[in-house]
């Protein structure tokens, strides 16, 4: 579900340590929100998550398998956790998630069509200046030329 730690724990009671600290101990992890970090920030260089030849998204394994090699490779012992349903008080804030996701992706939708008529109206407009375009650009390179600097 996750806890804001820090509005419980006093600051004098938390002491930050380095990797070493956990070698030869096992720790827990939360599996869901690790899976979750890795969906949310690995990503291809155009953005997108990693995806395998069929188009299945595999950031989440590849962030699971580095951490846990990493995690190994200093002696750690690795367990995740997957606590299962989410308790009755986080269904409310999962139903909030899942509106503003829908809302999101209209907005991306309506951005998108708008942008994309916007290029194409564009790129008409382009293609052929017009008379006016082009006297006028004449007129102002002329006169770029003939001022003494």
């Amino acid at each position: 579900m996750g806890v804001k730690l820090g509005d419980i724990i006093p600051p004098e009671a938390v002491e930050e340590v380095n990797l070493q600290f956990f070698n030869g101990k096992s720790v827990a992890i939360d599996g869901f929100n690790a899976l979750y970090q890795f969906l949310a920030t690995i990503r291809g260089p155009d953005g997108r998550p990693l995806m395998d030849s069929r188009g299945r998204v595999t950031s989440h394994l590849s962030g699971l398998f580095f951490r846990t090699l990493n995690l190994l490779e200093e002696n750690v012992k690795v367990v995740y956790v997957f606590d299962g349903q989410p308790p009755e008080l986080k269904k409310e804030t999962i139903r909030k998630r899942v509106e503003a996701k829908k809302v999101a992706a209209e907005k991306y939708e309506q951005a998108s069509r708008r942008e994309t008529s916007r290029l194409r109206g564009n790129t008409r407009a382009r293609r052929r200046p017009s008379r006016s375009t082009c006297s006028s650009l004449q007129r102002s390179c002329w006169r770029r030329w003939a001022s003494p600097t």
